[in-house]
């Protein structure tokens, strides 16, 4: 450590100077940063502690042009799904906790269609550093305003093929598959697919899951097994509805969210089907209700802690670096009483 006798402690370069470490690694470390190691973290911030050191933290934005804040984006018309979706709202809830670790707050932001300036005003003004999505209807046209604006930004799904910037997303193919294959091995011969919004990545490559595990086995798909919703409840409702509709001798099927599930089961509940010994239902998920509904429902994890901390960790290092970073998640299947396994 070097030594500076007599000299005041008032600016990062002098604890910078006395760890023997970058001003960039002080201001980290000073702010509880996960990007420094813990034995540096601690070193730093005794050796501020030891000479009566505070950070001001106005002072501390504006040398560094950040606001804290991170902007978290959805559409106006999708404003509902926060309340209704409760994927989304405990996603949203797990990237609040992950940005405190980095004392950052979050700052949500709607837009309306065919706005093209939001990236600007909450850029320029500084009011946000930095970007976070879910999937939506106009992702497309988000990501390419935000990669024109040259934004730092993550979404939470599958990356566009011909562009390049940052995502975490779920193993969407494996999930399909895992779900497919746990239905056959409990003996369903006529297994359904009720997917989310047609064409988007998600419920493309869950669907990929889904054939590839029956073509696996053997078995021809049957678009008459096939349906889609949008994730609400509703969708769930009317999807089963059609599906029965369309094959009343159907044993099983996949659902390709949690929320859709539980009202696919209460529709084949009041049409007199047992569950599972009639049809077994997978969703896919794993929300807080899933395991509370009746029966408790098996699905496919995505784990919504970890999922809010790649988000946040993920912008952070393309804050902090630059860097670009497209992060797989791996498929769980959580077996619960819905399929006919008991836990």
């Amino acid at each position: 450590m070097v030594i500076m006798p007599n000299k005041p402690v008032r600016t990062i370069a002098d604890i910078a100077q006395l760890a023997g470490v970058s001003k960039a690694i002080v201001s980290r470390a000073m702010n509880d940063s996960p990007l420094v190691s813990h034995e540096t973290k601690t070193r730093i911030q005794t050796i501020a502690r030891e000479h009566n050191y505070r950070v001001h933290q106005i002072a501390r934005s504006l040398s560094l042009r950040r606001s804290q804040t991170v902007a978290f984006v959805m559409p106006v018309e999708e404003s509902g799904s926060l309340v209704n979706n409760p994927f989304r709202r405990e996603v949203l809830g797990a990237i609040a906790t992950a940005l405190s670790a980095y004392r950052y707050d979050m700052l949500i932001v709607q837009t309306k269609a065919g706005d093209l300036e939001w990236p600007h005003r909450y850029l320029d003004s500084g009011r946000a550093d930095g970007f976070i999505l879910l999937t939506c209807a106009r992702c497309c046209d988000y990501i390419r305003l935000l990669i024109e604006r040259q934004a730092p930004f993550v979404v939470w799904g599958t990356p566009l093929p011909d562009h390049r910037y940052s995502t975490v997303s779920g193993d969407n193919v494996m999930g399909g598959r895992l779900a497919t294959e746990h239905l056959i091995a409990s003996g369903r011969r006529r297994i359904g697919f009720l997917g989310g919004i047609p064409g988007q990545q998600e419920t493309q490559k869950r669907h990929q899951g889904y054939a590839d595990a029956l073509q696996a086995a053997g078995r021809a798909i049957d678009p008459a097994l096939v349906t889609y919703g949008d994730y609400t409840s509703a969708s769930g409702a009317e999807g089963m509805l059609h599906l029965l509709n369309q094959a009343p001798d159907l044993d099983g099927v996949l659902v390709n969210s949690d929320l859709m599930a539980i009202a696919a089961m209460s529709i084949l509940q009041k049409k007199g089907y047992r569950i599972p010994e009639d049809v077994a239902v997978v969703g896919y998920d794993d929300i807080f209700l899933a395991a509370h509904c009746t029966p408790p429902l098996t699905t496919v994890r995505q784990d919504i802690e970890r999922i809010g901390g790649l988000l946040v960790e993920t912008l952070m290092q393309n804050l902090e670096t630059g860097a670009i970073a497209n992060v797989t998640m791996p498929a769980e299947l959580v077996v619960r009483q819905s399929s006919g396994f008991a836990i």
